[in-house]
């Protein structure tokens, strides 16, 4: 069973944790635009191909799936995932299971107001949020929301384009300076992490790590404390049932007065993931096993609380 893992970028964690849970198996094979990548480098093929936006790009995968008998593929970035998704049939009918979501979902999640207007709809508590301006100032002025505002990307990435607006001449600025922006209320609470995996053969929800982040870098935890709450938990199932997610799901929630509020969501391996490998929550195995036919058991809360994972840097040299 040998497994592609598509944009592995630094992530080289997720391919040693893989590659660990295949040992004899199979292979760990990954893919991306640049030989700097330094996860090419500890798996056990790899490729260098074109951009995810270039023309050549499907095919080329499709052709590695093909040539290197690749049972499944994931991405670990943003911009590949509607691909992926957009093309999931196409994979499937090579004998590929893609590890990602349907295209509606992925795209659901990627747009940021388009998200929010979904958590509002379902009846989960969301962050305030506003794509119209004008109607922000006139709230600003009915006191239904008040400065520092963050302003974002309505499809942004990785934090990309964040910046905080403390008046309205920061806004108007940001707001003539680029284009498809949100307005979001500053939330200054405890922030939230869950890596989720939905079984991708019982559509059930099977494992659930929460942390509660400690510090942020690059738009990815840091550091962070593993925490569990059944009403965190229950709120989870309900969301990613609801929302007809699959496979690995990586969440971000705030908690406001005692309640969680869904932030963003990430149909794909969070950054923050080793985290929960290492507290024993083992989705590249819950990921084999799904791949073997099996449906996996619910696994959900089967880690301790109180341990701190903490990130630190490394070097790979290529000559």
């Amino acid at each position: 069973m040998n497994i592609l893992i598509l944009s592995c970028g630094t992530r080289n964690k997720i391919i040693q944790y893989f590659k660990r849970e295949l040992g004899s198996n199979g292979l760990v094979m990954a893919a991306d635009c640049s030989e700097l990548a330094p996860a090419l480098y500890d798996a056990d093929k790899y490729f260098i191909v074109p951009g995810i936006n270039e023309a050549s790009y499907l095919d080329t995968i499709l052709d590695i799936c093909q040539e290197n008998d690749i049972r499944a593929v994931l991405s670990l970035i943003d911009p590949e995932l509607s691909l992926l998704a957009a093309n999931k049939d196409l994979f499937l009918k090579a004998g590929i299971t893609p590890i990602i979501s349907d295209y509606e979902v992925v795209e659901t999640c990627f747009d940021k107001w388009r998200f929010n207007q979904f958590l509002h709809e379902k009846g989960f508590k969301a962050i305030s949020s506003y794509v119209d301006k004008e109607l922000f100032y006139r709230d600003v002025e009915c006191g239904i929301i008040e400065y520092p505002v963050i302003v974002k990307p309505v499809r942004g990435s990785a934090s990309l384009g964040i910046s905080m607006a403390a008046g309205r001449e920061e806004v108007d600025f940001l707001f003539s300076k680029h284009h498809d922006l949100m307005i979001q209320d500053y939330i200054d609470s405890p922030e939230y992490g869950a890596d989720v995996y939905i079984d991708i053969l019982s559509g059930e929800p099977v494992a659930i790590f929460t942390k509660e982040k400690i510090k942020m870098r690059a738009g990815e935890t840091d550091k962070s404390v593993s925490v569990k709450d059944e009403k965190l938990f229950a709120l989870l199932r309900s969301f990613v049932k609801t929302a007809g997610l699959r496979g690995i799901i990586d969440i971000d929630l705030f908690k406001i007065n005692a309640e969680y509020y869904i932030s963003e969501v990430n149909p794909r391996f969070g950054g923050g993931y080793p985290h929960a490998y290492e507290c024993g929550v083992n989705v590249p195995g819950l990921i084999i096993e799904n791949l073997k036919g099996n449906e996996n058991q619910d696994v959900i809360g089967q880690y301790a609380a109180n341990i701190y994972m903490m990130k630190f840097s490394e070097i790979k040299i290529l000559r």
